[in-house]
C-alpha cells in the first residue's frame, strides 16, 4: 500500500484528469433545469404555452433522454472519454443551435431532449464515469471535485445569461451557449490526450465489487440490492428538481417576492459545495456503505420546514438541510455502484442510474404541477415528500445491509 497524498499533491498529480471531469460537469449546465429555466418566459411567449403546456412539453423531452441513456451511456465502457466526450459536447453544441434557431412548436420537445440528453445526461455521466473508474483510494475527492463544475455553473451562467438578456436576444444567447460548448471539446481532448483506458484493466483503476469480482449490468438489474437504491436516486432528482421549478409559486405561498426567495440560492450552492467536498473526504475515510443510509435524512428536515415555516431564518435552515443532502448525492451514490459492483462495466450500470435520475427530474414537476392544480400547494407539499424521504432511508438500510455483506465475504 502506497502512503496517502496530501490534497495538494493529488490536485496537482491528477490535474488533467479532475479538470476534464469539472469541464465536463461545467459545460452539462446548458442542458440542466436550471439553466433552460432562464428562458422560459421567452420560450412560452414564442410559442404560446402555458405553464401546463411548458411543463408538459420539458417531461416529453426529458423522459425520452432518460430512456436512450440506458442503451447510450454503456459507450463510456467502450471508447475513451476524449473521444466519446468530445462527440457530446458536439451534440450539445448543436442542440443549442437547434433551440436557437427553431420556430417550429413540434421540433421544441426535440431540442428539449437533446439538451437534456447531451447536457444533463451524457456530459454527467461520462464525468461521474471517469472519476468512478480512474480512482480508487481517492474516489470520494475525485467525485467531488468533479461534480464542482455543476455548482460553478448554477452559481454563474443564469446571472450571467439573465443579465445579457438586456442586451442580447435570447435566440443569440443559445448560440453563445453553443459556442462555449464547442470551445470545450478541444480542450477536454486536450486534457486528456494520455487517457487510461476505458476498461480499467490496470490494478491501480480497477475495483471488484461483492462476491469479488466485476458485475455486467444485467447481473446488477436483476440483484436486489439495485431495486432497493433506486427511490433514493429518483427522489432527490424529482423533489429538488421540482422546487426550483416551481420556486415563483412556493414564494407566492410564503408571501415572499421571487428576487427575496432567490437571495438564498447562493447560499445554498455554497453550502451543497461543502457538503459534496466533506462527503468526499467522509467516503474516503469510511466508504460508501457506512455513509449511504444517512445522507437523505437532511431532505426529510428540509421539506418538514418548508412546509412550515416562512421566516428567513427558517427558510435558511431549510436551504441548509437540503443542500447537505445535495451536495452529498453529488458523490456517494455514484462511489456505491463502483463499490457494489466493480468498476469494469460502471459505465453500463451507471447508465440505467443516470437514467433513472433524469427520469425524475421529469416526473417531479409534472407530478408536484399536477397536484398544485388540485388545490395542494407545493409547500403542503413537503410532508408527503419528507415521508418519501423516510421511506428511502429505510430502503437503503436494507440495501446497504446487504450489499456490506457481500462485501465482508469477499474480502474475508
Amino acid at each position: 500500500m502506497s502512503k496517502p497524498v496530501r490534497f495538494h499533491e493529488f490536485l496537482l498529480s491528477n490535474a488533467p484528469y479532475l479538470s476534464a471531469g469539472v469541464l465536463l460537469t461545467f459545460l452539462s449546465s446548458f442542458g440542466q433545469t436550471f439553466f433552460i429555466s432562464v428562458f422560459a418566459g421567452q420560450i412560452q411567449t414564442e410559442f404560446g404555452l402555458s405553464h401546463a403546456g411548458w411543463g408538459g412539453l420539458y417531461m416529453v423531452g426529458t423522459t425520452a433522454s432518460a430512456l436512450l441513456m440506458v442503451a447510450a451511456g454503456g459507450l463510456s465502457d467502450i471508447l475513451r472519454v476524449r473521444q466519446l466526450g468530445a462527440l457530446v459536447l458536439c451534440g450539445l453544441a448543436a442542440a443549442c443551435v437547434l433551440m436557437a434557431l427553431n420556430h417550429n412548436y413540434w421540433v421544441l420537445p426535440l431540442s428539449i431532449f437533446a439538451l437534456r440528453f447531451f447536457g444533463q445526461g451524457m456530459s454527467t455521466h461520462l464525468a461521474i464515469v471517469a472519476m468512478a473508474r480512474w480512482f480508487v483510494a481517492t474516489r470520494g475527492r475525485a467525485l467531488s471535485i468533479a461534480a464542482l463544475g455543476v455548482s460553478l455553473g448554477q452559481a454563474l451562467l443564469p446571472l450571467i445569461f439573465v443579465a445579457l438578456m438586456t442586451i442580447l436576444d435570447w435566440r443569440t444567447l443559445w448560440l453563445v451557449s453553443a459556442a462555449v460548448c464547442l470551445m470545450g471539446a478541444p480542450v477536454l481532448v486536450r486534457l486528456l490526450s494520455q487517457e487510461r483506458t476505458p476498461q480499467s484493466s490496470s490494478e491501480d483503476v480497477s475495483s471488484t465489487g461483492m462476491d469479488n469480482r466485476h458485475w455486467t449490468r444485467w447481473e446488477a438489474l436483476r440483484s436486489p440490492v439495485f431495486w432497493l437504491m433506486v427511490p433514493s436516486i429518483l427522489g432527490p432528482a424529482a423533489f429538488t428538481t421540482a422546487f426550483f421549478f416551481h420556486q415563483l409559486h412556493f414564494a407566492t405561498t410564503k408571501g415572499w417576492t421571487l428576487l427575496e426567495l432567490v437571495a438564498y440560492f447562493p447560499f445554498f450552492t455554497v453550502m451543497s459545495v461543502v457538503s459534496m467536498l466533506v462527503a468526499g473526504w467522509a467516503l474516503d475515510r469510511w466508504g460508501a456503505t457506512r455513509l449511504m443510509p444517512l445522507y437523505q435524512l437532511p431532505l426529510v428536515a428540509a421539506f418538514i420546514i418548508f412546509a412550515t415555516v416562512s421566516s428567513g431564518v427558517g427558510m435558511a435552515a431549510g436551504f441548509l438541510c437540503m443542500a447537505a443532502s445535495v451536495g452529498a448525492h453529488s458523490v456517494l451514490p455514484s462511489s456505491f455502484w463502483a463499490e457494489v459492483f466493480g468498476t469494469r462495466s460502471i459505465g453500463a450500470i451507471k447508465s440505467l442510474v443516470m437514467a433513472v435520475m433524469v427520469f425524475g427530474t421529469a416526473v417531479g414537476p409534472g407530478l408536484t404541477g399536477l397536484l398544485i392544480d388540485l388545490g395542494i400547494n407545493f409547500d403542503k407539499q413537503g410532508y408527503g415528500i419528507a415521508v418519501y424521504f423516510l421511506l428511502t432511508t429505510l430502503c437503503m438500510v436494507f440495501g446497504v445491509a446487504t450489499a456490506r455483506g457481500r462485501l465482508t465475504a469477499a474480502t474475508a
